[in-house]
């Protein structure tokens, strides 16, 4: 795992697996938002791959849509082929790269 200059206590990585878990559940139908946003909505910008493992190990993250979280570039997560199927049911469009239609739906409430 990589060596973050600003490490996390072990409260730190409780309150951010909740404030994660708690932004994963907002994301509206049909929307998409980056790991990135999360991190940075979580207060903890730099810490983007960590929102990919907090997603990936948290057991009750399986109920929470999940599928709505793409990289920057709006690429899909790679090994989960039913993440663009799951999109495209919600009317998500994506562009001839495969990538997310960023543009449309992208999902920031800042």
């Amino acid at each position: 795992m990589k060596d973050y200059p600003d490490k996390m206590t072990p409260e730190q990585v409780r309150a951010f697996r909740d404030d994660v878990l708690n932004i994963v559940g907002q994301i509206p139908y049909g929307r998409v938002t980056t790991y990135g946003t999360i991190a940075l909505l979580a207060g903890w910008p730099s810490h983007s791959r960590m929102v990919g493992r907090t997603l990936r190990y948290t057991p009750s993250a399986e109920h929470l849509p999940c599928h709505r979280v793409v990289n920057k570039e709006g690429r899909t997560a790679p090994g989960w082929g039913g993440q663009r199927l799951l999109l495209e049911e919600e009317g998500v469009h994506f562009k001839p790269n495969g990538h997310v239609d960023m543009s449309r739906h992208f999902w920031e409430p800042l």
